[in-house]
């Protein structure tokens, strides 16, 4: 295979999270260093490892996964964007209770908590599982496809993480809703390309 194409490849799966970086970066109240790179580390990781279990397992299971993963995805897509916009609303309209909780609760609702980067990093990367199945019959090495394929999306990632607190900051961090609302816009994406497909 190529290098141009495998690198094609690699910007092709690589598309929906740099848009969950740019979404999560804009939503956040203020963005580190070592968020950026946690980010990009989990959705460069299981982007080159989706590929690689689709390698191995084959065509036969591939198939059965595809047949559910775009649900899977507008589950976890939509899930997360849906908790966005409630964290949203609950921080810009605080009650008494949520007052009192707010400093404790600003961890927790971060676009950059680990226990949801995992879960969005799982939700971007399932489409790459097919991808996986293709590369045996493209003559290429499944460890150079794995290292390419994670080494653009960490790349486009950490780009994204930086593009999205430029518009976060340009706008004094109060997008948090469209943070939200890109997340369900990509779960809806990722269902309808699959039922109109079918």
């Amino acid at each position: 295979m190529p290098l141009m194409t495998l690198l094609l490849l690699s910007l092709g799966l690589a598309m929906d999270a740099t848009a969950v970086s740019i979404a999560s970066a804009v939503a956040a109240p203020r963005v580190r260093a070592r968020d950026a790179l946690l980010l990009s580390f989990l959705f460069g990781f299981f982007q080159a490892l989706m590929p690689t279990i689709g390698w191995a397992v084959g065509a036969q299971f591939a198939n059965a996964i595809s047949a559910w993963d775009h649900w899977l995805a507008f589950v976890l897509l939509g899930g997360i964007g849906a908790k966005m916009l409630h964290e949203a609303y609950t921080h810009h309209h605080p009650g008494e209770g949520d007052v009192r909780k707010a400093g404790k609760a600003s961890n927790a609702r971060s676009p950059f908590h680990p226990g949801r980067l995992v879960i969005m990093a799982v939700a971007t990367s399932i489409d790459a599982l097919a991808a996986g199945v293709t590369l045996p019959s493209l003559n290429v090495s499944i460890a150079t496809a794995a290292a390419i394929i994670g080494g653009v999306t960490f790349a486009l990632c950490f780009l994204g993480v930086s593009v999205g607190r430029r518009f976060g900051e340009a706008l004094e961090g109060k997008l948090d809703i469209l943070g939200g609302l890109v997340l369900i816009g990509l779960g809806i994406k990722t269902l309808l390309e699959h039922l109109l497909a079918a």
